[in-house]
Protein backbone atom coordinates (compact mmCIF):
# COMPACT_ATOMS: atom_id res chain seq x y z
CA UNK A 1 0.00 0.00 0.00
CA UNK A 2 1.40 3.37 -0.94
CA UNK A 3 0.45 6.93 -0.27
CA UNK A 4 1.49 9.64 -2.69
CA UNK A 5 1.97 13.20 -1.51
CA UNK A 6 2.25 16.11 -3.85
CA UNK A 7 3.13 19.64 -2.90
CA UNK A 8 2.57 22.52 -5.26
CA UNK A 9 4.44 25.73 -4.48
CA UNK A 10 3.31 29.33 -4.48
CA UNK A 11 2.97 30.97 -7.90
CA UNK A 12 6.39 29.89 -8.81
CA UNK A 13 4.77 26.63 -9.47
CA UNK A 14 5.03 27.29 -13.15
CA UNK A 15 7.24 27.42 -16.22
CA UNK A 16 10.47 26.06 -14.84
CA UNK A 17 12.69 23.40 -16.26
CA UNK A 18 15.44 23.87 -13.71
CA UNK A 19 15.20 20.87 -11.35
CA UNK A 20 16.73 22.74 -8.46
CA UNK A 21 14.16 25.50 -8.53
CA UNK A 22 12.55 26.39 -5.21
CA UNK A 23 9.12 24.90 -5.85
CA UNK A 24 8.08 23.71 -2.43
CA UNK A 25 6.66 25.83 0.33
CA UNK A 26 9.25 24.38 2.72
CA UNK A 27 12.13 25.61 0.58
CA UNK A 28 10.55 29.02 0.11
CA UNK A 29 9.92 29.48 3.82
CA UNK A 30 13.52 28.43 4.49
CA UNK A 31 14.61 31.32 2.26
CA UNK A 32 12.39 33.69 4.25
CA UNK A 33 14.14 32.61 7.47
CA UNK A 34 17.53 32.91 5.77
CA UNK A 35 16.77 36.46 4.72
CA UNK A 36 15.53 37.30 8.22
CA UNK A 37 18.81 35.99 9.66
CA UNK A 38 20.76 38.15 7.20
CA UNK A 39 18.73 41.23 8.14
CA UNK A 40 19.53 40.59 11.82
CA UNK A 41 23.20 40.25 10.93
CA UNK A 42 23.03 43.44 8.87
CA UNK A 43 21.45 45.35 11.77
CA UNK A 44 24.25 44.10 14.06
CA UNK A 45 26.76 45.44 11.56
CA UNK A 46 24.99 48.80 11.40
CA UNK A 47 24.98 48.99 15.21
CA UNK A 48 28.71 48.24 15.29
CA UNK A 49 29.37 50.97 12.72
CA UNK A 50 27.20 53.41 14.67
CA UNK A 51 29.09 52.61 17.90
CA UNK A 52 32.37 53.16 16.08
CA UNK A 53 31.21 56.48 14.65
CA UNK A 54 29.95 57.52 18.09
CA UNK A 55 33.43 56.95 19.53
CA UNK A 56 35.00 58.94 16.70
CA UNK A 57 32.42 61.69 17.15
CA UNK A 58 33.16 62.01 20.89
CA UNK A 59 36.89 62.12 20.21
CA UNK A 60 36.39 64.81 17.54
CA UNK A 61 34.21 66.93 19.84
CA UNK A 62 36.77 66.72 22.64
CA UNK A 63 39.64 67.73 20.36
CA UNK A 64 37.55 70.46 18.80
CA UNK A 65 37.09 72.10 22.18
CA UNK A 66 40.76 71.61 23.04
CA UNK A 67 42.17 72.98 19.78
CA UNK A 68 39.75 75.93 19.84
CA UNK A 69 41.21 76.97 23.19
CA UNK A 70 44.81 76.25 22.18
CA UNK A 71 44.70 78.24 18.94
CA UNK A 72 43.61 81.40 20.73
CA UNK A 73 46.98 81.60 22.54
CA UNK A 74 49.32 78.92 21.14
CA UNK A 75 52.46 80.10 22.98
CA UNK A 76 50.67 80.49 26.28
CA UNK A 77 49.00 77.09 25.87
CA UNK A 78 52.20 75.09 25.22
CA UNK A 79 53.95 77.16 27.87
CA UNK A 80 52.19 74.95 30.38
CA UNK A 81 54.32 71.80 30.72
CA UNK A 82 51.30 69.52 31.11
CA UNK A 83 49.76 70.84 27.87
CA UNK A 84 53.07 70.37 26.10
CA UNK A 85 53.30 66.76 27.31
CA UNK A 86 49.69 65.95 26.36
CA UNK A 87 50.16 67.47 22.89
CA UNK A 88 53.14 65.19 22.27
CA UNK A 89 51.18 62.21 23.60
CA UNK A 90 48.11 62.90 21.47
CA UNK A 91 49.99 63.31 18.22
CA UNK A 92 52.34 60.41 18.84
CA UNK A 93 49.89 57.88 20.33
CA UNK A 94 46.25 58.87 20.39
CA UNK A 95 45.95 59.90 16.75
CA UNK A 96 47.42 56.53 15.80
CA UNK A 97 44.78 54.83 17.93
CA UNK A 98 42.11 56.90 16.22
CA UNK A 99 43.51 55.92 12.83
CA UNK A 100 43.27 52.25 13.79
CA UNK A 101 39.67 52.76 14.94
CA UNK A 102 38.72 54.44 11.66
CA UNK A 103 40.35 51.66 9.65
CA UNK A 104 38.80 48.89 11.71
CA UNK A 105 36.47 46.78 9.51
CA UNK A 106 33.21 46.16 11.37
CA UNK A 107 31.70 44.15 8.50
CA UNK A 108 33.59 40.89 9.08
CA UNK A 109 30.70 39.19 10.93
CA UNK A 110 28.10 40.25 8.39
CA UNK A 111 30.23 39.31 5.36
CA UNK A 112 31.06 35.95 6.91
CA UNK A 113 27.37 35.18 7.52
CA UNK A 114 26.45 36.34 4.01
CA UNK A 115 29.09 34.09 2.49
CA UNK A 116 27.77 31.07 4.40
CA UNK A 117 24.13 31.75 3.53
CA UNK A 118 24.82 32.49 -0.14
CA UNK A 119 25.12 28.76 -0.90
CA UNK A 120 21.39 28.49 -0.24
CA UNK A 121 20.47 31.46 -2.45
CA UNK A 122 18.54 31.01 -5.71
CA UNK A 123 20.59 31.60 -8.85
CA UNK A 124 19.95 33.46 -12.10
CA UNK A 125 18.04 30.51 -13.54
CA UNK A 126 15.79 30.44 -10.48
CA UNK A 127 15.04 34.14 -10.82
CA UNK A 128 14.22 33.75 -14.52
CA UNK A 129 12.02 30.79 -13.66
CA UNK A 130 10.11 32.81 -11.08
CA UNK A 131 9.52 35.51 -13.70
CA UNK A 132 8.25 32.95 -16.21
CA UNK A 133 5.94 31.57 -13.53
CA UNK A 134 4.44 35.00 -13.03
CA UNK A 135 3.91 35.38 -16.78
CA UNK A 136 2.15 32.03 -16.94
CA UNK A 137 -0.12 32.98 -14.05
CA UNK A 138 -0.87 36.20 -15.90
CA UNK A 139 -2.03 34.24 -18.96
CA UNK A 140 -3.84 31.45 -17.11
CA UNK A 141 -5.90 33.80 -14.97
CA UNK A 142 -6.21 36.55 -17.60
CA UNK A 143 -4.66 39.23 -15.39
CA UNK A 144 -3.55 42.63 -16.63
CA UNK A 145 -0.15 44.00 -15.68
CA UNK A 146 -1.58 46.80 -13.55
CA UNK A 147 -3.53 44.33 -11.38
CA UNK A 148 -0.40 42.25 -10.78
CA UNK A 149 1.81 45.28 -10.25
CA UNK A 150 -0.52 46.71 -7.60
CA UNK A 151 -0.86 43.33 -5.91
CA UNK A 152 -4.64 43.28 -6.34
CA UNK A 153 -4.90 39.50 -6.42
CA UNK A 154 -7.84 37.62 -4.90
CA UNK A 155 -7.36 36.24 -1.42
CA UNK A 156 -4.02 37.91 -0.69
CA UNK A 157 -3.02 38.33 2.96
CA UNK A 158 0.26 40.11 2.39
CA UNK A 159 -0.15 42.67 -0.37
CA UNK A 160 2.96 43.34 -2.41
CA UNK A 161 3.75 45.81 -5.18
CA UNK A 162 5.96 45.66 -8.25
CA UNK A 163 8.25 48.62 -8.84
CA UNK A 164 8.98 49.98 -12.29
CA UNK A 165 12.31 48.16 -12.09
CA UNK A 166 10.49 44.88 -11.30
CA UNK A 167 8.24 45.36 -14.32
CA UNK A 168 11.28 46.16 -16.44
CA UNK A 169 12.97 42.92 -15.33
CA UNK A 170 9.87 40.88 -16.21
CA UNK A 171 9.87 42.49 -19.64
CA UNK A 172 13.55 41.66 -20.10
CA UNK A 173 12.96 38.00 -19.23
CA UNK A 174 10.20 37.83 -21.85
CA UNK A 175 12.46 39.63 -24.35
CA UNK A 176 15.24 37.09 -23.81
CA UNK A 177 12.74 34.33 -24.62
CA UNK A 178 11.68 36.20 -27.79
CA UNK A 179 8.27 36.58 -26.15
CA UNK A 180 7.61 40.07 -27.49
CA UNK A 181 3.94 39.99 -26.49
CA UNK A 182 4.78 39.95 -22.77
CA UNK A 183 7.77 42.22 -23.35
CA UNK A 184 5.41 44.89 -24.65
CA UNK A 185 2.94 44.46 -21.77
CA UNK A 186 5.52 44.75 -19.01
CA UNK A 187 7.61 47.50 -20.62
CA UNK A 188 4.43 49.55 -21.02
CA UNK A 189 3.63 48.96 -17.36
CA UNK A 190 7.13 50.08 -16.35
CA UNK A 191 6.74 53.19 -18.53
CA UNK A 192 3.35 54.04 -17.00
CA UNK A 193 4.77 53.86 -13.49
CA UNK A 194 7.69 56.09 -14.47
CA UNK A 195 5.28 58.56 -16.11
CA UNK A 196 3.33 58.63 -12.84
CA UNK A 197 6.45 59.91 -11.11
CA UNK A 198 7.84 56.75 -9.51
CA UNK A 199 11.48 57.17 -8.55
CA UNK A 200 13.47 54.31 -10.03
CA UNK A 201 16.95 53.14 -10.91
CA UNK A 202 15.84 52.59 -14.51
CA UNK A 203 15.09 55.38 -16.98
CA UNK A 204 12.52 55.83 -19.70
CA UNK A 205 15.14 55.58 -22.43
CA UNK A 206 15.99 51.99 -21.48
CA UNK A 207 12.32 51.04 -21.29
CA UNK A 208 11.48 52.64 -24.64
CA UNK A 209 14.44 50.91 -26.25
CA UNK A 210 13.04 47.47 -25.41
CA UNK A 211 9.42 48.49 -25.96
CA UNK A 212 9.89 49.90 -29.47
CA UNK A 213 11.72 46.81 -30.66
CA UNK A 214 9.15 44.44 -29.11
CA UNK A 215 6.34 46.33 -30.85
CA UNK A 216 8.22 46.23 -34.15
CA UNK A 217 8.74 42.47 -33.83
CA UNK A 218 4.97 42.08 -33.56
CA UNK A 219 4.42 44.00 -36.78
CA UNK A 220 3.11 47.32 -35.45
CA UNK A 221 5.46 49.57 -37.41
CA UNK A 222 3.52 52.79 -36.76
CA UNK A 223 3.68 52.35 -33.00
CA UNK A 224 7.34 51.31 -33.15
CA UNK A 225 8.17 54.51 -35.05
CA UNK A 226 6.23 56.63 -32.55
CA UNK A 227 8.02 55.06 -29.58
CA UNK A 228 11.41 55.47 -31.25
CA UNK A 229 10.77 59.18 -31.78
CA UNK A 230 9.73 59.47 -28.13
CA UNK A 231 13.01 57.84 -27.13
CA UNK A 232 15.01 60.26 -29.31
CA UNK A 233 13.22 63.22 -27.72
CA UNK A 234 14.77 62.08 -24.43
CA UNK A 235 18.14 61.07 -25.87
CA UNK A 236 18.80 62.53 -29.34
CA UNK A 237 22.22 60.85 -29.54
CA UNK A 238 20.94 57.30 -28.92
CA UNK A 239 22.78 55.34 -31.60
CA UNK A 240 20.46 52.33 -31.90
CA UNK A 241 17.32 54.46 -31.89
CA UNK A 242 18.68 56.69 -34.65
CA UNK A 243 19.46 53.62 -36.74
CA UNK A 244 16.03 52.13 -36.07
CA UNK A 245 14.33 55.40 -36.97
CA UNK A 246 15.95 55.43 -40.40
CA UNK A 247 15.11 51.77 -40.93
CA UNK A 248 11.46 52.16 -39.88
CA UNK A 249 11.02 55.21 -42.12
CA UNK A 250 12.57 53.29 -45.02
CA UNK A 251 10.23 50.32 -44.52
CA UNK A 252 7.18 52.58 -44.24
CA UNK A 253 8.14 54.49 -47.39
CA UNK A 254 8.59 51.20 -49.23
CA UNK A 255 5.18 49.97 -48.08
CA UNK A 256 3.64 53.26 -49.17
CA UNK A 257 5.02 52.86 -52.67
CA UNK A 258 3.68 49.32 -52.87
CA UNK A 259 0.24 50.47 -51.73
CA UNK A 260 0.15 53.20 -54.37
CA UNK A 261 0.70 50.72 -57.16
CA UNK A 262 -1.75 48.19 -55.74
CA UNK A 263 -5.50 47.98 -56.25
CA UNK A 264 -7.95 50.12 -54.32
CA UNK A 265 -8.67 47.28 -51.92
CA UNK A 266 -5.00 46.73 -51.30
CA UNK A 267 -4.34 50.44 -50.89
CA UNK A 268 -6.82 50.55 -48.01
CA UNK A 269 -4.82 48.02 -46.04
CA UNK A 270 -2.77 49.24 -43.13
CA UNK A 271 0.11 47.79 -41.25
CA UNK A 272 -1.62 45.44 -38.83
CA UNK A 273 0.02 44.45 -35.57
CA UNK A 274 0.73 40.74 -35.53
CA UNK A 275 0.26 39.86 -31.92
CA UNK A 276 1.84 36.80 -30.42
CA UNK A 277 0.16 33.67 -31.69
CA UNK A 278 0.78 30.62 -29.54
CA UNK A 279 3.28 30.18 -26.77
CA UNK A 280 6.32 27.98 -27.13
CA UNK A 281 4.81 25.47 -24.70
CA UNK A 282 1.34 25.73 -26.26
CA UNK A 283 -0.89 22.65 -26.00
CA UNK A 284 -4.11 22.20 -28.04
CA UNK A 285 -6.26 22.14 -24.90
CA UNK A 286 -4.58 25.09 -23.30
CA UNK A 287 -7.34 27.62 -23.98
CA UNK A 288 -10.00 25.33 -22.55
CA UNK A 289 -7.73 24.44 -19.64
CA UNK A 290 -7.12 28.10 -18.76
CA UNK A 291 -10.83 28.90 -18.94
CA UNK A 292 -11.56 26.08 -16.52
CA UNK A 293 -8.82 27.31 -14.18
CA UNK A 294 -10.58 30.69 -14.12
CA UNK A 295 -13.91 29.06 -13.33
CA UNK A 296 -15.27 29.72 -16.81
CA UNK A 297 -16.16 26.09 -17.48
CA UNK A 298 -19.31 24.55 -18.91
CA UNK A 299 -22.34 25.29 -16.79
CA UNK A 300 -24.64 22.35 -16.15
CA UNK A 301 -28.22 22.63 -17.24
CA UNK A 302 -30.77 22.78 -14.40
CA UNK A 303 -31.93 19.33 -15.43
CA UNK A 304 -28.44 17.88 -14.93
CA UNK A 305 -27.93 19.81 -11.69
CA UNK A 306 -31.09 18.28 -10.22
CA UNK A 307 -29.47 14.86 -10.51
CA UNK A 308 -26.57 15.88 -8.24
CA UNK A 309 -27.10 15.12 -4.57
CA UNK A 310 -25.49 15.23 -1.16
CA UNK A 311 -25.83 12.12 0.98
CA UNK A 312 -24.47 10.15 3.90
CA UNK A 313 -22.47 7.11 2.82
CA UNK A 314 -21.93 4.09 5.06
CA UNK A 315 -19.55 2.20 2.77
CA UNK A 316 -22.15 -0.42 1.90
CA UNK A 317 -23.02 -1.10 5.55
CA UNK A 318 -19.41 -1.02 6.68
CA UNK A 319 -19.42 -1.19 10.50
CA UNK A 320 -17.01 1.75 10.73
CA UNK A 321 -19.45 4.06 8.95
CA UNK A 322 -22.87 2.87 10.08
CA UNK A 323 -22.90 5.13 13.17
CA UNK A 324 -20.73 7.87 11.64
CA UNK A 325 -21.39 7.84 7.88
CA UNK A 326 -19.20 9.82 5.51
CA UNK A 327 -20.55 12.97 3.86
CA UNK A 328 -20.77 12.61 0.08
CA UNK A 329 -21.44 15.28 -2.54
CA UNK A 330 -21.80 14.80 -6.30
CA UNK A 331 -19.39 17.18 -8.06
CA UNK A 332 -20.10 15.99 -11.63
CA UNK A 333 -22.36 13.49 -13.31
CA UNK A 334 -20.45 12.16 -16.35
CA UNK A 335 -17.84 11.14 -15.44
CA UNK A 336 -19.10 10.73 -11.93
CA UNK A 337 -16.88 12.70 -9.55
CA UNK A 338 -17.71 12.44 -5.86
CA UNK A 339 -16.41 14.62 -3.04
CA UNK A 340 -16.13 13.30 0.52
CA UNK A 341 -16.31 16.03 3.17
CA UNK A 342 -14.46 16.02 6.51
CA UNK A 343 -12.77 12.79 5.51
CA UNK A 344 -9.28 13.52 6.85
CA UNK A 345 -8.54 15.43 10.06
CA UNK A 346 -6.11 18.31 10.51
CA UNK A 347 -3.99 16.12 12.79
CA UNK A 348 -3.77 13.38 10.13
CA UNK A 349 -2.89 15.96 7.50
CA UNK A 350 0.01 17.30 9.56
CA UNK A 351 1.38 13.79 10.17
CA UNK A 352 1.25 12.94 6.47
CA UNK A 353 2.91 16.25 5.57
CA UNK A 354 5.65 15.78 8.17
CA UNK A 355 6.36 12.29 6.80
CA UNK A 356 6.47 13.57 3.22
CA UNK A 357 8.53 16.77 3.60
CA UNK A 358 11.99 15.17 3.97
CA UNK A 359 11.63 13.12 0.81
CA UNK A 360 9.90 15.50 -1.59
CA UNK A 361 11.39 15.41 -5.08
CA UNK A 362 10.49 16.99 -8.41
CA UNK A 363 7.55 15.30 -10.14
CA UNK A 364 8.15 13.90 -13.65
CA UNK A 365 6.14 13.42 -16.84
CA UNK A 366 6.41 10.94 -19.69
CA UNK A 367 8.40 12.31 -22.64
CA UNK A 368 6.73 11.01 -25.84
CA UNK A 369 9.94 11.51 -27.86
CA UNK A 370 12.35 9.63 -25.60
CA UNK A 371 9.88 7.36 -23.83
CA UNK A 372 11.48 8.31 -20.53
CA UNK A 373 10.26 10.17 -17.47
CA UNK A 374 11.58 13.69 -17.22
CA UNK A 375 10.87 17.03 -15.58
CA UNK A 376 8.76 19.55 -17.48
CA UNK A 377 8.39 23.32 -17.44
CA UNK A 378 4.65 23.06 -16.85
CA UNK A 379 4.90 20.62 -13.93
CA UNK A 380 6.93 21.80 -10.98
CA UNK A 381 5.12 20.02 -8.18
CA UNK A 382 7.06 17.82 -5.79
CA UNK A 383 6.05 14.35 -4.72
CA UNK A 384 6.88 11.72 -2.14
CA UNK A 385 5.66 8.18 -1.50
CA UNK A 386 4.59 6.80 1.86
CA UNK A 387 3.93 3.14 2.63
CA UNK A 388 1.25 1.98 5.02
CA UNK A 389 3.77 0.22 7.27
CA UNK A 390 5.66 3.46 7.94
CA UNK A 391 3.05 4.99 10.20
CA UNK A 392 -0.27 3.79 11.63
CA UNK A 393 -1.95 6.98 10.43
CA UNK A 394 -1.03 6.20 6.82
CA UNK A 395 -2.28 2.63 7.23
CA UNK A 396 -5.52 3.88 8.77
CA UNK A 397 -6.13 6.29 5.91
CA UNK A 398 -5.45 3.55 3.37
CA UNK A 399 -8.09 1.36 4.99
CA UNK A 400 -10.53 4.27 5.07
CA UNK A 401 -10.21 4.58 1.30
CA UNK A 402 -10.81 0.85 0.88
CA UNK A 403 -13.86 0.91 3.14
CA UNK A 404 -15.46 3.86 1.35
CA UNK A 405 -14.69 2.87 -2.24
CA UNK A 406 -15.16 -0.85 -1.85
CA UNK A 407 -11.94 -1.36 -3.82
CA UNK A 408 -8.92 -3.40 -2.75
CA UNK A 409 -5.96 -1.13 -1.92
CA UNK A 410 -3.49 -3.99 -1.54
CA UNK A 411 -2.60 -3.74 -5.25
CA UNK A 412 -1.95 -0.01 -5.15
CA UNK A 413 1.49 1.15 -6.28
CA UNK A 414 4.07 0.08 -3.75
CA UNK A 415 6.72 2.59 -4.79
CA UNK A 416 7.27 5.41 -7.20
CA UNK A 417 8.55 4.06 -10.50
CA UNK A 418 10.93 6.03 -12.68
CA UNK A 419 10.51 3.67 -15.62
CA UNK A 420 7.97 4.62 -18.31
CA UNK A 421 6.41 1.11 -18.16
CA UNK A 422 6.07 1.19 -14.38
CA UNK A 423 2.59 -0.36 -14.44
CA UNK A 424 3.89 -3.37 -16.35
CA UNK A 425 6.57 -3.86 -13.73
CA UNK A 426 3.95 -3.78 -10.98
CA UNK A 427 1.83 -6.44 -12.63
CA UNK A 428 -1.36 -4.95 -11.17
CA UNK A 429 -2.96 -3.61 -14.33
CA UNK A 430 -3.89 -0.05 -15.08
CA UNK A 431 -5.10 2.59 -12.64
CA UNK A 432 -8.77 1.83 -12.22
CA UNK A 433 -9.61 4.78 -9.95
CA UNK A 434 -8.18 7.90 -8.35
CA UNK A 435 -8.68 9.15 -4.80
CA UNK A 436 -7.46 12.71 -4.30
CA UNK A 437 -7.18 14.34 -0.88
CA UNK A 438 -7.05 18.13 -0.55
CA UNK A 439 -4.85 18.83 2.46
CA UNK A 440 -4.91 22.63 2.32
CA UNK A 441 -7.19 25.46 1.33
CA UNK A 442 -5.98 27.63 -1.53
CA UNK A 443 -6.58 31.38 -1.55
CA UNK A 444 -6.85 31.56 -5.35
CA UNK A 445 -6.34 29.09 -8.17
CA UNK A 446 -5.23 25.48 -7.82
CA UNK A 447 -8.36 23.77 -9.20
CA UNK A 448 -8.37 20.24 -10.62
CA UNK A 449 -9.92 20.50 -14.08
CA UNK A 450 -11.29 17.99 -16.58
CA UNK A 451 -11.02 19.64 -20.04
CA UNK A 452 -12.92 16.89 -21.88
CA UNK A 453 -16.14 17.62 -19.98
CA UNK A 454 -15.55 21.17 -18.68
CA UNK A 455 -15.52 20.32 -14.99
CA UNK A 456 -13.55 22.22 -12.34
CA UNK A 457 -13.08 20.85 -8.82
CA UNK A 458 -11.80 23.36 -6.28
CA UNK A 459 -9.54 22.56 -3.30
CA UNK A 460 -11.12 22.40 0.13
CA UNK A 461 -9.06 21.26 3.07
CA UNK A 462 -10.16 18.00 4.66
CA UNK A 463 -12.09 16.79 1.61
CA UNK A 464 -11.32 14.17 -1.02
CA UNK A 465 -12.61 13.54 -4.53
CA UNK A 466 -12.95 10.13 -6.16
CA UNK A 467 -13.53 8.98 -9.71
CA UNK A 468 -13.02 5.93 -11.91
CA UNK A 469 -10.37 6.22 -14.65
CA UNK A 470 -11.63 3.08 -16.39
CA UNK A 471 -15.07 1.90 -17.41
CA UNK A 472 -16.22 -1.32 -15.78
CA UNK A 473 -15.26 -3.03 -19.04
CA UNK A 474 -11.64 -2.07 -18.43
CA UNK A 475 -11.55 0.48 -21.27
CA UNK A 476 -10.11 3.89 -20.48
CA UNK A 477 -12.53 6.72 -19.74
CA UNK A 478 -10.85 9.64 -21.50
CA UNK A 479 -13.34 12.08 -20.03
CA UNK A 480 -11.42 11.71 -16.73
CA UNK A 481 -8.23 13.18 -18.18
CA UNK A 482 -7.42 15.95 -15.77
CA UNK A 483 -4.85 18.59 -14.90
CA UNK A 484 -3.97 20.77 -11.92
CA UNK A 485 -4.24 24.53 -12.32
CA UNK A 486 -1.39 26.70 -11.07
CA UNK A 487 -1.77 28.20 -7.63
CA UNK A 488 -2.30 31.94 -7.97
CA UNK A 489 -2.19 32.87 -4.28
CA UNK A 490 -1.30 30.54 -1.44
CA UNK A 491 -0.03 26.98 -1.57
CA UNK A 492 -1.54 23.61 -2.24
CA UNK A 493 -1.04 20.19 -0.66
CA UNK A 494 -2.78 17.21 -2.23
CA UNK A 495 -2.49 13.45 -1.78
CA UNK A 496 -3.18 10.81 -4.41
CA UNK A 497 -4.11 7.20 -4.00
CA UNK A 498 -4.12 5.29 -7.27
CA UNK A 499 -6.00 2.00 -7.18
CA UNK A 500 -5.24 -0.69 -9.76
CA UNK A 501 -7.28 -3.28 -11.66
CA UNK A 502 -5.82 -6.36 -10.01
CA UNK A 503 -7.88 -7.47 -7.02
CA UNK A 504 -11.05 -5.65 -8.13
CA UNK A 505 -12.50 -8.56 -10.18
CA UNK A 506 -15.27 -9.28 -7.68
CA UNK A 507 -15.45 -5.80 -6.18
CA UNK A 508 -16.17 -4.15 -9.53
CA UNK A 509 -17.15 -6.87 -12.01
CA UNK A 510 -16.62 -6.40 -15.74
CA UNK A 511 -19.55 -5.43 -17.96
CA UNK A 512 -20.23 -6.61 -21.48
CA UNK A 513 -20.63 -3.08 -22.83
CA UNK A 514 -17.35 -1.37 -23.73
CA UNK A 515 -18.35 2.06 -22.43
CA UNK A 516 -20.09 1.11 -19.22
Amino acid sequence: MIWCILIVGILLPQSLAHPGFFTSIGQMTDLIHTEKDLVTSLKDYIKAEEDKLEQIKKWAEKLDRLTSTATKDPEGFVGHPVNAFKLMKRLNTEWSELENLVLKDMSDGFISNLTIQRQYFPNDEDQVGAAKALLRLQDTYNLDTDTISKGNLPGVKHKSFLTAEDCFELGKVAYTEADYYHTELWMEQALRQLDEGEVSTIDKVSVLDYLSYAVYQQGDLDKALLLTKKLLDLDPEHQRANGNLKYFEYIMAKEKDVNKSASDDQSDQKTTPKKKGVAVDYLPERQKYEMLCRGEGIKMTPRRQKKLFCRYHDGNRNPKFILAPAKQEDEWDKPRIIRFHDIISDAEIEIVKDLAKPRLSRATVHDPETGKLTTAQYRVSKSAWLSGYENPVVSRINMRIQDLTGLDVSTAEELQKDEPDAFKELGTGNRIATWLFYMSDVSAGGATVFPEVGASVWPKKGTAVFWYNLFASGEGDYSTRHAACPVLVGNKWVSNKWLHERGQEFRRPCTLSELE
